[in-house]
């Protein structure tokens, strides 16, 4: 590509849905090389990224709408919280893909957009244990 940065965009439909920005980065943590994705659409989506960090994701915030994510990156399981239902469904996509555990707390996030979204994952391989503390409500 002559040294060009592929980049994933968001915005309006027919094009790159926001919804799918968060999910679309932890993939990138795994693929080979740098992308950079722009969140043009809403303000401060990106900041979950610094719950990937600790988990082994090299990851540069640039600004509240630009990340470049660097991969491939070995993951290690980590305790995170989620602020909401994308980037609570992004950390559980990259606790499935991490070695080790990991806890994931305010599930309840997840739960509001991804119903009984454990039995939909086991079947493929998942191992999700619900603790009574982060029950649904």
């Amino acid at each position: 590509m002559g040294g060009a940065i592929p980049s994933i965009a968001d915005a309006p439909w027919p094009a790159f849905p926001a919804d799918l920005m968060s999910i679309a980065l932890v993939a990138a943590t795994q693929c080979e090389g740098v992308i950079l994705f722009h969140e043009k659409m809403f303000e401060s989506r990106l900041f979950f990224v610094d719950k990937l960090i600790p988990m082994g994701a090299r990851i540069v915030l640039c600004d509240p709408h630009r990340a470049l994510v660097y991969g491939p990156s070995k993951l290690s399981g980590d305790v995170m919280e989620s602020p909401d239902i994308r980037a609570g469904m992004a950390m559980l996509i990259a606790a499935l893909a991490a070695e080790g555990t990991s806890s994931i707390h305010n599930i309840r996030q997840i739960d509001r957009g991804y119903e009984r979204i454990e039995d939909k994952l086991r079947p493929l391989g998942a191992r999700i244990q619900r603790h009574s503390d982060v029950e649904r409500s």
